[in-house]
């Protein structure tokens, strides 16, 4: 029950970050970077980064703005949960 709750919450949250991209929770962003990608490789910096199962773009790099997240860094991650979305289908 609860992992269907926490599952129910995280497919919101794209949902919503796909409408809209302007006026996210960073910490809501952080949420599902953490779940589709992982505790960040570098969190000591005003920059938090995710390791992606690919080389190159998109990269997670998402950095905090006040109290929401950039909404280029909310497309960014959105493109790459797409990107890992496929390549997991492909397997």
């Amino acid at each position: 029950m609860i992992l269907y709750y926490y599952m129910s919450k995280i497919e919101d949250l794209v949902a919503l970050m796909q409408r809209k991209q302007k006026g996210i929770k960073f910490t809501d962003l952080c949420k599902l970077c953490d779940y589709y990608f992982g505790k960040p490789i570098n969190n000591g910096t005003s920059h938090i980064i995710y390791k992606t199962p690919w080389p190159g773009d998109p990269r997670i790099n998402i950095q905090k703005s006040g109290k929401e997240a950039k909404p280029y860094q909310v497309k960014q991650v959105l493109l790459a949960i797409k990107k890992l979305e496929v390549q997991n289908e492909k397997t």
